[in-house]
């Protein structure tokens, strides 16, 4: 029992250590985002948007998640649990649909660099947020009313199964991540092939070929971590 007590204590430790690190972090994002006039470009306004995201993460999530375990004396530990799983699905479904949205903004700006003042804009930037935000919000109602529907029907909620089980994670997480590898994969070419460019012009193969090394690192870094973080849940 004193074990168990002392593992709830470590985990609370930690738990809130993590909301504060992450709320602190983000907060500082958002405030050079929007104190820094030279930093109002549409790329950063999607870095603003998942700074946002994760802040609600660190001061939303993170306390609901510990408050979890203490709250089986009270009344509405259910209604507590389904707010806590709305706000937790929307969150990290936006966040992931942000990065996507990222990923496609880098593709642009190393891809097609003449054309990428015209396809980014602060419009095309905004609908993104608006989308990213907007279907993580339905994908969150879709699965509250199918919680509700299972209470009702029991064994014969064949459809909210499937959409629960299938549909959602493929939308939520498979779906963005497939995207997000292929674009990646498409700017580590691209710039691969601009080294080699570079190289051949300039003669200087060790700069690029750090250059190169640091890119792909970077990269490996990124979408590595990502998956460490999503991939065990998902599957």
């Amino acid at each position: 029992m004193r074990t168990h007590s002392t593992i709830c204590v470590l985990l609370y430790i930690f738990l809130g250590s993590l909301s504060v690190v992450t709320a602190c972090g983000n907060i500082l994002v958002i405030i050079s985002i929007i104190y820094f006039k030279q930093l109002h470009t549409p790329s950063n306004y999607l870095i603003f948007s998942l700074a946002v995201v994760d802040l609600l993460v660190g001061i939303v999530v993170f306390p609901f998640s510990m408050s979890y375990p203490l709250s089986s004396c009270l009344y509405y530990r259910e209604l507590l649990c389904k707010i806590r799983d709305s706000f937790d699905v929307v969150l990290s479904t936006t966040s992931i649909f942000t990065l996507c949205c990222i990923s496609v903004d880098r593709y642009y700006a190393v891809c097609q660099p003449l054309t990428y003042r015209t396809k980014i804009s602060f419009q095309v930037v905004s609908v993104m947020i608006l989308m990213s935000w907007g279907v993580s919000i339905f994908i969150a109602v879709g699965f509250v009313i199918t919680e509700l529907n299972q209470k009702k029907c029991e064994q014969n909620c064949y459809l909210d199964d499937v959409l629960e089980t299938i549909l959602a994670p493929v939308f939520s997480f498979y779906l963005p991540i497939i995207i997000m590898l292929y674009i990646y994969l498409r700017i580590y070419l691209v710039a691969q092939r601009q080294a080699r460019s570079i190289q051949i012009t300039t003669k200087s193969g060790v700069t690029v070929s750090n250059g190169e090394r640091k890119a792909t690192r970077t990269l490996a870094i990124v979408m590595g971590v990502f998956l460490i973080c999503w991939l065990p849940f998902f599957l």
